[in-house]
């Protein structure tokens, strides 16, 4: 089995120490979203709504545009939407839109 130079040695030790503290900074994080969330809930909001606004926030408009354009047509394929011609999808995405249909 061959071993670690000195240095080598001294440098994984320090990026798992990193990696540790770290770790634990996530925890304490999340532990601070989720009593973020509750104080929202304690107020009145819904949680699961907060979640997705905050999932669209981090998208651009067009990622939007997109995802709702898929979803209805999904929707109508499904039989749960019943206007399909209120969909637009941007001209690249046509073609995989209707290939994923057929």
């Amino acid at each position: 089995m061959t071993s670690l130079q000195v240095s080598a040695q001294k440098q994984l030790r320090q990026l798992i120490e990193q990696i540790e503290r770290l770790e634990e900074e996530k925890k304490a994080l999340a532990g601070d979203i989720r009593d973020k969330y509750l104080e929202a809930k304690g107020v009145g909001f819904d949680v699961k709504i907060l979640r997705k606004v905050i999932s669209l926030r981090k998208k651009s408009q067009t990622e939007r545009q997109e995802e709702d354009s898929i979803l209805a047509v999904y929707l109508h394929a499904l039989g749960m939407l019943d206007d399909a011609t209120n969909v637009q999808l941007p001209p690249d995405m046509e073609s995989e839109v209707m290939d994923a249909a057929e």
